[in-house]
């Protein structure tokens, strides 16, 4: 029997998107919300919502009594934990089952099993399912942890066994690298987990990163619904996913599903589960772990099948049969995900936390935005900094990547720093478009961090021209509303010169209905745009070729973002132009005497003394943000003259740590 209402134990876009399909399929539904998450969109959504607790995830989120007590005080009688926080803890699926309220997941002896990285891996070996050469037992402490790593064969892939999220994970490469990294992920996994136990297991060189979705009833039936690829990761955390893999052919898909079905047999699965598993250049594959819950990455797999794996997980935990078999199974089409977070990609991808102003996601064609986020609402430090999932589909793989790379430049975040011109220039690289995708993807490419993306000329050509035909816009309507007398008109000028960095570009504008023709250099081109005074985003073509630029007034100057970069463009007049090029340019500020905080967090540990003398690379802080450590290191010889922070603090982004004599 279909329940009748629903708490979503969780927060954010999972929460709205659990809502969503409730409310397709005529479901109340009951939110949960710590303080503060009170103005929260999945609230808003809900039909009820219940207040369980403070900001920090262990005093709501995490806590199952309070989460169940809101349950039975409402009268719902299931529970969708979402993923993260409890949905993948056997006692809470428990506690519900012993409450007599149904868990929308698997039964807590499947959730035991496969959440024990070390007992799953076992697991799946007896069941026949391909396994990575490791020690599977608990490592004891850091001597023997280099022991197993050089028994094993350099590199080592050492991981919480309870961990998730990346969190918890380190490769080590040599003995140094072995001891320092089990140090690090026990460390990390006994804050996010309240578990220490690492174990260690061999890296596989090039890898690729791809899981199977499975799907199980209670009643013995298990499918699979194909792959995704998610090999574009960053610390081990996801970045782009998609479906099918661009790299699997068709033996080695069926192979993987059906090992995937054998696991979740063998274990006695029930609900959307996902099988992970790392591939080699030559396509073998190993299993990594089994996730019993729904996936961040879900909505590629519902785009290429057609499915909402959020209802059938409903409807499996109502005691419902799978309406399909394996041989129903069709996929059509192909879909990729980006995942948009409130982090600066020019600072080691630091979180970014505050009030999100202006807030315009993208619309159009295959495209699908699972957000939590609204204009106004805040991010904030006790919770991931996720704004949304930015998915697009299509009929091939080209097709869903420019459609995402159109949605990308045309969203909207303000308030806060966002990933959005990263995401742009990962999918900009030829290597994406081959379909060249490992696990180091971002490391290979990106090997210095990301500096922004370094546009064609050709493309800043055509963002130039852009610059002059909003400035033409722009002027005129000055034109229009001010400095007008009677018998004379106020012409706006006809031509401009436009400057970005070194760059200078001569233009004459002449504008006719649809938009403008403009002069460069001698040559013709054509601008086309709904664009007006006052909006933030250009739609429209430079000689027929699609564009679409986010646009805002910075100074003199317009401020152009698009493909992953974001240019100043100064369209002055003439002889403005020539007078500006002679304008001062103003020093920065020297702050290489100081060590400032590069987010915000927590000072877990302060490793100098003042009067320390201290060596390029080594340790001087440890600073905790969303739950993961983050150490801070010397970038040169020196020695340390004031401390300005204790062990304990919490600190802002730029906040001095120390600074050097």
């Amino acid at each position: 029997m279909m329940f009748k209402k629903i708490l979503i134990a969780n927060r954010g876009e999972i929460a709205c998107r659990v809502i969503r399909t409730c409310r397709r399929l005529g479901i109340a539904t009951v939110a949960v919300h710590s303080d503060a998450d009170q103005l929260a969109l999945h609230v808003r959504m809900a039909d009820e919502a219940v207040a369980i607790g403070g900001a920090a995830a262990a005093d709501s989120y995490l806590v199952a009594e309070r989460i169940i007590a809101a349950a039975r005080s409402t009268g719902a009688g299931a529970v969708h934990p979402g993923y993260g926080f409890l949905s993948e803890k056997a006692e809470f699926a428990a506690a519900l089952e012993a409450a007599g309220i149904a868990f929308i997941g698997p039964g807590p002896a499947a959730i035991a099993a496969m959440g024990d990285k070390i007992e799953s891996k076992k697991l799946a070996h007896a069941a026949g399912v391909s396994t990575v050469p490791g020690h599977l037992d608990v490592i004891a402490d850091a001597a023997e942890a280099v022991a197993i790593a050089r028994s094993i064969g350099y590199p080592v892939m050492i991981k919480a066994s309870a961990g998730g999220g990346g969190k918890g994970m380190r490769i080590a490469r040599s003995d140094a690298e072995a001891e320092e990294g089990f140090r690090s992920a026990r460390s990390e996994a006994r804050s996010s987990f309240g578990d220490d136990r690492v174990f260690i297991e061999k890296y596989v060189e090039e890898p690729r990163h791809i899981e199977i979705q499975v799907l199980a009833d209670a009643h013995g039936n298990v499918i699979h619904l194909g792959e995704r690829e998610c090999s574009i990761q960053r610390r081990h955390q996801k970045v782009i996913e998609e479906a099918p893999s661009p790299f699997l052919d068709e033996a080695t898909r069926q192979a993987m599903g059906a090992q995937a079905v054998a696991l979740a047999r063998a274990v006695g699965y029930r609900s959307a589960g996902t099988v992970e598993f790392i591939v080699d250049r030559d396509r073998n594959f190993y299993f990594l772990e089994m996730n019993t819950r729904l996936q961040v990455e879900h909505p590629v797999t519902e785009a290429v099948t057609g499915l909402d794996l959020v209802e059938e997980m409903i409807r499996v935990a109502a005691g419902e049969t799978l309406r399909l078999r394996q041989e129903d199974v069709r996929l059509s089409g192909w879909a990729i995900e980006a995942r948009v977070y409130a982090e600066d990609p020019y600072r080691n991808f630091l979180p970014s936390i505050g009030r999100v102003g202006r807030y315009r996601p993208p619309e159009g064609e295959g495209i699908r935005v699972d957000t939590g986020i609204y204009e106004g609402a805040e991010i904030s430090m006790h919770y991931d900094p996720m704004i949304a999932k930015l998915i697009a589909s299509g009929p091939d793989r080209e097709t869903a990547t420019a459609r995402l790379a159109a949605a990308l430049d045309a969203y909207e975040i303000g308030g806060v720093t966002h990933n959005v011109g990263f995401l742009s220039a990962v999918l900009a690289r030829p290597r994406f478009a081959s379909g060249r995708l490992t696990t180091n993807y971002i490391a290979e490419e990106f090997p210095d961090g990301f500096h922004g993306t370094d546009l064609s000329p050709e493309t800043r050509r055509d963002l130039a021209l852009v610059a002059a035909f909003v400035q033409a816009r722009a002027s005129a309507r000055d034109a229009a509303v001010s400095g007008q007398m009677p018998g004379r008109r106020h012409r706006p000028p006809a031509e401009w010169t436009v400057l970005e960095g070194d760059a200078e570009y001569r233009m004459e504008v002449g504008h006719d209905e649809a938009g403008a023709g403009l002069a460069l250099d001698g040559a013709g081109f054509q601008v086309d745009g709904d664009w007006h005074p006052g909006q933030t985003l250009f739609r429209g073509t430079v000689d027929g070729r699609p564009l679409t630029v986010q646009v805002r007034r910075e100074g003199t100057g317009w401020r152009l973002s698009h493909g992953g970069a974001a240019l100043t463009f100064r369209v002055l007049p003439p002889r403005v132009a020539e007078l500006a090029r002679l304008m001062p340019v103003k020093a920065a500020p020297d702050l290489s005497r100081f060590l400032l905080s590069p987010m915000p967090g927590l000072l877990t540990a302060i490793a100098v003394a003042e009067g320390q003398d201290v060596k390029a690379g080594e340790t001087l802080a440890v600073v905790e943000a969303m739950k993961m450590e983050n150490i801070l290191r010397a970038v040169r010889d020196g020695r340390i003259g004031r401390i300005h922070a204790e062990a304990g603090s919490s600190l802002s982004v730029d906040q001095k740590i120390l600074e050097f004599e």
